[in-house]
């Protein structure tokens, strides 16, 4: 599945420019979100994840619905990323905006 995977990263966006809270910089996000607000699997995660890793991410924001595909991604990737699935955008703006 491909195309909808930016729509965290865009609502994340939005939300920042709204709330006027900055967003972590060392973080990276995947999934695709609904009209109600929840976070959809997305296609390509190992592929995702290692691109994090390569460029010095060291989390990553995943769709609770993509924790079996955790496993795909080589152990070295793994041991350097933390990755967190969300469920909701509520809980994707708790781990990726900054206090204050």
């Amino acid at each position: 599945k491909d195309g909808p995977s930016a729509g965290v990263a865009m609502f994340t966006a939005l939300s920042s420019l709204f709330s006027d809270r900055r967003v972590s910089k060392d973080i990276a996000m995947t999934g695709e979100i609904t009209l109600r607000g929840l976070v959809l699997p997305i296609g390509g995660l190992k592929e995702k994840s290692l691109a994090a890793e390569r460029a010095g991410i060291r989390t990553i924001l995943i769709p609770a619905l993509n924790e079996k595909d955790v496993a795909d991604i080589p152990p070295s990737a793994r041991k350097k990323l933390r990755i967190v699935p969300v469920k909701t955008v509520d809980e994707l703006l708790r781990h990726a905006l900054l206090k204050g």
